[in-house]
C-alpha cells in the first residue's frame, strides 16, 4: 500500500507500480487550488488512477472507515511518501512489515515538515534522502538506508526538490528487497543530533532587509515556490523569485541602507545590512514574472524613493 500526496512521491510511487503490486493508495483530500479555487486532486492520486489503483482519501486516518479501508487491502508493507498525515498506531502495525518513510533528509537532521527549505535556509552543504522505518514519533523511526546529495548554490526548493524526489524513489528500490530479506537491519537515529523543520506559513515569506545578504539570498531559494519572497513597491506586493548577491557601493554618492533601493548595472536592487540583493527575476502585483531589468523600464522612480 502507498500513502502519499505531492508530486515528491510520484516517482516512488511509479517505481512500486513497476515491481510490485498495489493494493490500495492513500493519499490527501481534493483541495480547492488557483484563482477560481477549483476542486484539485493531489497528484498523487491522479497517477493511481492512471494506474486503475484503489484510491481513498480520507480527511483524516482516526476515520473508522478509513481504516476499515486499510483493514480491508491488508498490506504486507506500507510505503509512505510525503503523505501530510500522522499515522497511528494502529495504522503503522498493519502490515506484517510494517511502516516505511521516504523522507527528504539525512536523519536526524530535520525532522518536520519543510526539510528541504530548512536545509538551504540553514546553508547546509548537503541534504538527501532516509529511508526509515517508521514509529509513533515524528521522523523518529530507525533508519534503514540514507543516500546523499550536495546542495549547488542555485538549488531552489523546487530543484532540490525534483532531485530529492528521484533519489528517493531510487534509493526505496534498491532498499526493499534487502528490508524483507532482513539483510538491511533497521539502525536506531541518535537523538542528541536531531533538528526540527517545521512547516511553512504563507505570511513566512516577507524580506526583511535588516538581515545579511546570504540569509536574504538563502530565504529567497528556499522559499521557491512557496510560499514565495516577496517586498513592497507602491504599496502593492513585488515577489522576488531569483537574485545575485553584490557589494554595496557609493558610485552615486548615495548612502545605502537596510531596504534602500537602487539599481546595479541596469538591474533593480535593495540593500541589506552587508550587502546589495541584485532582483534577477521579479514579479510586480497583477503580473507574471519579468527579467529586473524589464521591470526596471517602467518602475519610475525605484531608486528615488526608500
Amino acid at each position: 500500500m502507498f500513502m502519499g500526496s505531492p508530486d515528491f512521491a510520484l516517482p516512488a510511487l511509479e517505481s512500486l507500480i513497476s515491481n510490485y503490486s498495489i493494493v490500495g493508495v492513500v493519499t490527501q483530500p481534493d483541495r480547492p487550488s488557483g484563482r477560481g479555487r477549483k476542486l484539485t486532486p493531489p497528484p498523487v492520486k491522479l497517477l493511481a488512477l492512471k494506474h486503475d489503483l484503489p484510491v481513498i482519501q480520507p480527511k483524516n486516518l482516526r476515520d473508522s472507515e478509513a481504516v476499515k479501508h486499510l483493514r480491508d487491502w491488508a498490506p504486507d508493507l506500507i510505503i509512505v511518501a510525503a503523505f501530510g498525515q500522522i499515522l497511528r498506531k494502529e495504522v503503522l502495525e498493519l502490515p506484517k512489515f510494517g511502516s516505511i518513510n521516504v523522507h527528504a533528509s539525512l536523519l536526524p537532521r530535520w525532522r518536520g515538515a519543510a526539510p528541504i527549505q530548512s536545509a538551504i535556509l540553514h546553508g547546509d552543504q548537503q541534504t538527501g534522502v532516509t529511508i526509515m522505518l517508521m514509529d509513533q514519533g515524528l521522523d523518529t523511526g530507525p533508519i534503514l538506508s540514507q543516500r546523499s546529495t550536495p546542495i549547488q548554490n542555485q538549488d531552489t526548493a523546487s530543484i532540490l526538490n525534483r532531485r530529492l524526489s528521484s533519489i528517493g524513489a531510487s534509493l526505496l528500490s534498491d532498499t526493499i528487497p534487502g528490508y524483507l530479506t532482513g539483510e538491511i537491519v533497521p539502525e536506531v537515529q541518535n537523538n542528541a543530533l536531531s533538528t526540527y523543520a517545521p512547516m511553512l506559513k504563507k505570511n513566512e515569506g516577507e524580506l526583511d532587509f535588516s538581515l545579511s545578504i546570504v540569509q536574504l539570498e538563502r530565504k529567497i531559494r528556499a522559499l521557491n515556490p512557496w510560499p514565495g519572497t516577496f517586498t513592497y513597491w507602491q504599496n502593492k506586493v513585488l515577489k522576488i523569485h531569483q537574485v545575485t548577491i553584490g557589494e554595496l557601493t557609493t558610485d552615486n554618492d548615495i548612502e545605502l541602507y537596510p531596504g534602500s533601493r537602487t539599481v546595479y548595472q541596469d538591474k533593480p536592487a535593495i540593500a541589506a545590512s552587508d550587502g546589495l540583493l541584485i532582483i534577477d527575476v521579479v514579479q510586480p502585483a497583477g503580473k507574471k514574472p519579468m527579467a529586473g531589468e524589464v521591470f526596471l523600464r517602467g518602475a519610475f522612480g525605484w531608486s528615488a524613493a526608500h
